[in-house]
């Protein structure tokens, strides 16, 4: 690895774009609506023309990532449920775990490949890891309603796993923690060396993407090293900072509308 390359190239990122730029500062923001202004603003910190940013924000309207009122851009519902999903990334709500399991299964009939893939889909976003065809679980630790709608073609319930069944060994088998645990322990570094605004912006917005496919397993399922803890560190001390530049950037202009 070559330690005088930007952080983010050593991880094959891709570098910054208007789009990325944009929909990066939309989705960190509460609520996620910000004057033009602003977004070109945002833009000029990492070298992007203003004209730049114009044309990614007409493309992200007329695509359906953005809409556009009289106070600025906003994200649409797609992209507001990624925000929700992203904002429990960063802070998973938990229950105690008694050692239960969450379990879906299958009982719809034949369905096309195109369902079968959105199910699946929908399975890894709500965390669960696929035990065989049409079977899905995970310890049931996470603090939430599963969606109906989204798992129609299951049955779902809770219980317990089966006794002759290693509750560490079936999390092994259900998720590749040491895989995971490896790219986070990449991003976890590249932040920490990352020397400038724009390569700490990219990398981070990737870590933000890997912690979502954190399992969220209990602390007992997991190795004793899993860097999910200091992952989420890092990506709220570099949001912090990154507030702060983007406060005093906005306000030196006095920028605040069109």
């Amino acid at each position: 690895m070559n330690d005088t390359a930007p952080a983010h190239t050593t991880l094959g990122l891709r570098p910054l774009t208007a789009r990325s730029i944009v929909l990066s500062t939309l989705l960190g923001h509460h609520p996620p609506r910000l004057p033009a202004r602003v977004l070109v603003r945002v833009g000029e910190l990492f070298g992007v023309a203003e004209g730049t940013v114009r044309v990614a924000l007409s493309r992200m309207v007329a695509a359906g990532d953005l809409d556009q009122d009289g106070q600025g851009y906003g994200l649409t519902a797609r992209l507001l449920r990624r925000q929700a999903r992203q904002d429990d990334s960063r802070a998973p709500r938990l229950r105690t775990w008694d050692g239960d399991w969450e379990i879906a299964v299958v009982t719809a009939d034949r369905r096309p490949a195109a369902e079968r893939a959105a199910l699946r889909r929908t399975m890894a976003r709500l965390r669960l890891g696929e035990l065989r065809e049409g079977t899905w679980v995970r310890p049931a630790n996470l603090d939430r309603a599963l969606d109906a709608d989204a798992l129609r073609p299951c049955t779902v319930f809770t219980g317990a796993a089966p006794a002759r069944e290693d509750p560490v060994a079936l999390a092994a088998r259900l998720w590749d923690l040491p895989g995971w645990a490896r790219r986070a322990d990449e991003l976890a570094a590249a932040l920490d060396r990352a020397e400038n605004l724009a390569d700490r912006f990219t990398v981070s917005a990737a870590a933000l993407r890997h912690l979502l496919a954190d399992p969220v397993l209990p602390a007992a399922l997991l190795p004793g090293d899993w860097p999910g803890a200091g992952l989420r560190l890092r990506y709220d001390t570099f949001e912090g900072e990154l507030c702060e530049v983007l406060r005093r950037h906005v306000t030196s202009a006095g920028d605040t509308g069109e």
